[in-house]
This record gives structure tokens, C-alpha cells and sequence, in this order.
């Protein structure tokens, strides 16, 4: 956006600009307001990212995902956080998160735990770890352009052609390699916390490898190109994790 558009908003938006940018720009507002003002951008992205994916939703594989989603958020040590796990319909396979707690999770991947509660559990996790960390908000707020209109005003009809733009695969691909990592770890720590056994993270890794590029099946290459390699992952888990 050029710098005139820009100052435009601002000016347009006034005291409701310097807010939010002040929020999300300063260490020194609290961690609560940063979650709010987290969750109505991410309401607005989630409802332009469900626009674009209409589709049926398999009862099923929603019931999956709640089954794992409701204990490993009621163990999120900050209470403010809130999260909505749902399947993308018609999308390839995938998973990522969006800010304030939105979570999209193929169904693909659903399938490929196998009705494995804690397999399942940890993909979920390791997206609510991305949330927790605040992966989520930075990649977003990265793009300038999008930056000056949130910030301006959170609606999905601002919102919305960014997300047509760069599509669910940026969504899901825009994070480095570290804070992937960071994401297994806490992952796993929310998942024994919870109640799953963190074992599972690894089981699912080492499915998730398999279907590495060049490893044979699937779309799911493409999903995993972007992550570090799925051993390195599956050692720091053991060793971070204490697991055999």
C-alpha cells in the first residue's frame, strides 16, 4: 500500500487506529487486550477463509477434532485465549491457524491419524501453539498492506480479497523453521498436560514423513515442503520431550 493510502486510513480510523497499532506495536499493552484485539482479526480472516471453502462438513471428522480440541484448550494456561477447531472443506490437505485462535484442519490429515486420539491431538496442538506464541499474528502483520487495514478497521470486507490473494497455502507455509520447532515443543507439552500421551506427536511425525516429497503419496508433500525435515523434528521432540 502506498504511503499516502496508508496515512489515509490512519487518519480516517483516528483514535480507533492509534489504539490497535499502539496494541500490537508496544511491549507495553497487556496480553489480554492483544488476545482480544487477535480474536476479531482472526473472526474476520476465519469467516473470509470459510467463504471461499464452502463444501459439506463430515459430522464425523468435526467430532474428531472436537474430541481433541476441547481438553488441550481447557489446559491453555492463559484463560483468555479461545479456540475454534474446524475442517476446511474441498481444501488440499493441510492445516494452519489464524489469529485469535482459528484453527483449520484438513480432513485428510484427520484421516491420516487413524482415529488415533492422540496423533490427532497433536496436530491440533502444535496449531494452537502457533496462536500461543503469537506465530500466527506476526506472519500477518508482516504484509504492510494488510497491517495499515486491519489495524484501521478488523472487517472481513477488508479482510477478505487479502486472504483471496495469498490463499490458504501462505496461511498455512509463512512460518520459519524455529518457530516450527518451538510449535512441536509446546505442542507436545500442551498434549501430556492435557492428558494424551505426547508419544503420539511422534507417531504422527513419522506418518507425516512418509509422505514427504519424494517419499510417495499424496498432496501432502507440498503441505510439508516448507517444514523442517520431519526427522530433525521427531529427535528434538524425544530429546525436549524426554520420550524414548
Amino acid at each position: 500500500m502506498a504511503r499516502s493510502g496508508a496515512y489515509a486510513l490512519g487518519r480516517l480510523a483516528g483514535k480507533q487506529f492509534r489504539k490497535a497499532q499502539w496494541m500490537w506495536a508496544s511491549a507495553t499493552g497487556s496480553e489480554d487486550e492483544a488476545i482480544r484485539a487477535e480474536q476479531a482479526v482472526g473472526r474476520d480472516m476465519a469467516a473470509a477463509v470459510r467463504e471461499d471453502a464452502r463444501g459439506p462438513v463430515d459430522p464425523a471428522v468435526q467430532a474428531a477434532l472436537d474430541d481433541v480440541a476441547v481438553p488441550l484448550a481447557a489446559h491453555v494456561r492463559n484463560r483468555t485465549h479461545r479456540f475454534e477447531v474446524a475442517p476446511l472443506p474441498g481444501a488440499e490437505p493441510n492445516a494452519f491457524a489464524l489469529p485469535g485462535g482459528y484453527i483449520f484442519v484438513a480432513p485428510a490429515l484427520v484421516d491420516l491419524a487413524g482415529g488415533n486420539r492422540d496423533e490427532l491431538a497433536f496436530i491440533v496442538a502444535h496449531e494452537m501453539a502457533h496462536v500461543i506464541r503469537r506465530h500466527a499474528i506476526d506472519r500477518i502483520l508482516s504484509q504492510r498492506a494488510l497491517k495499515a487495514i486491519t489495524l484501521a478497521s478488523p472487517a472481513a470486507r477488508s479482510i477478505a480479497p487479502w486472504v483471496r490473494t495469498v490463499g490458504v497455502q501462505w496461511l498455512e507455509r509463512a512460518y520459519s523453521q524455529d518457530q516450527e520447532y518451538e510449535a512441536d515443543e509446546l505442542g507436545g507439552r500442551l498434549m501430556r498436560a492435557a492428558g494424551f500421551d505426547p508419544a503420539g506427536a511422534v507417531r504422527m511425525l513419522e506418518r507425516l514423513g512418509a509422505l514427504e516429497p519424494g517419499g510417495g503419496a499424496s498432496g501432502l508433500g507440498n503441505w510439508l515442503s516448507t517444514h523442517p525435515p520431519t526427522a530433525d523434528r521427531i529427535q528434538r521432540l524425544r530429546e525436549q520431550l524426554a520420550l524414548k
